[in-house]
């Protein structure tokens, strides 16, 4: 069976075997909609862009990515690069960019994950996601830890004032610029503490995760605490996470934003040792459903059946880089 990827989808892939695909060379059964483990990451990165443009087209309206395989020693082999420059409207996978300024700060002595921040009945967002606006009783105060895992597990709107507070937006876009994000910014506004998500790009978002993981980003506790919060059980399951045992969800760290018609998810898939084997950022908008803000809008089922293609190409392949083994973490019956 012969499967073309459309141009779109290609630009920017520069495997052998993908190319084979994309110019209409005979391509594997699995590449075909019954995806198998690859024996290689240029196989692996021909599946993932096999299923990129597949799933694309099948969930319509606008699309822009960057995905990437590990590759042994050498530089990761890019499935998918599809408008990955262009700068857009980041919304919610900003918080991960958000809490890698708060986090630098903790590393520089500046800030810790005690220390308190107060969450007063005029910071909080009505009607925001998250669990601040269902509290119902200020003022309180919780520690900058909690604001942050609340911020990244059910990216509540409030954390992101709570972080302000501590880190406002000019210093908040500083410190991103520093680290080589000069297009991963939020958006300033008269309150010097307060700020909207602002933008970034699909390379950019990919090539944060990749330091992170790396651990050039942030230090070593500071990158585990990060790590965990997204690979934990209660992060975001809809999107890629969703067709995985709690097992395999846990080898996944993942962000979603959503916000008006865009539906956005960036992340890290890890072997089962702990080492990242392929990165991804998925920037969608313009898909049929707007008011749908659940698993059935048609672009995070789209990422739902890419979950399950990128863990199974990448299931026989070693990682590259540190490992970072997940915390186990069980449901409880109190007591």
């Amino acid at each position: 069976m012969t499967i073309r990827v459309n141009r779109r989808a290609a630009l920017g892939i520069g495997t052998v075997a993908t190319a084979g695909t994309v110019l209409g060379a005979a391509a594997p059964a699995s590449a075909a909609g019954r995806p198998r483990a690859a024996a290689t990451p240029a196989e692996a990165a021909a599946q993932v862009a096999v299923g990129y443009a597949q799933e694309t087209a099948r969930a319509g309206g606008n699309w822009q990515a960057y995905v990437s395989v590990a590759n042994g020693s050498a530089a990761p082999l890019v499935a998918v690069a599809d408008e990955a420059d262009r700068r857009i409207e980041a919304y919610s996978v900003n918080k991960i960019a958000v809490a890698v300024a708060v986090l630098d700060k903790v590393d520089r002595g500046l800030l810790t994950l005690a220390q308190r921040v107060d969450v007063t009945a005029s910071i909080v967002i009505p009607g925001g996601d998250g669990i601040f606006s269902l509290d119902g009783a200020y003022p309180s105060s919780v520690t900058l830890g909690h604001a942050l895992a609340a911020l990244l597990t059910v990216s509540d709107d409030t954390a992101v004032r709570l972080c302000g507070l501590v880190c406002p937006a000019a210093e908040l876009n500083q410190i991103l610029v520093a680290k080589g994000f000069p297009n991963t910014q939020v958006q300033p506004v008269a309150n010097p503490n307060r700020f909207y998500l602002g933008t970034s790009t699909p390379r950019e978002t990919h090539d944060l995760l990749r330091k992170l993981v790396g651990g050039t980003l942030l230090s070593a506790s500071s990158t585990a605490f990060l790590l965990g919060l997204l690979r934990s059980p209660i992060a975001f399951t809809d999107g890629v996470r969703r067709e995985m045992s709690s097992t395999e969800r846990a080898r996944v760290a993942t962000k979603a934003g959503w916000f008006d018609t865009a539906r956005h998810e960036a992340g890290i898939v890890f072997d089962a040792a702990g080492a990242p084997v392929l990165t991804y950022a998925l920037f969608a908008d313009g898909q049929a459903g707007a008011g749908d803000f659940g698993a059935t809008h048609p672009a995070v089922q789209a990422r739902a059946r890419l979950g399950r293609v990128f863990l199974t190409a990448v299931a026989g392949l070693a990682g590259v880089g540190p490992a970072h083994r997940a915390v186990v973490q069980r449901p409880s019956n109190g007591g």
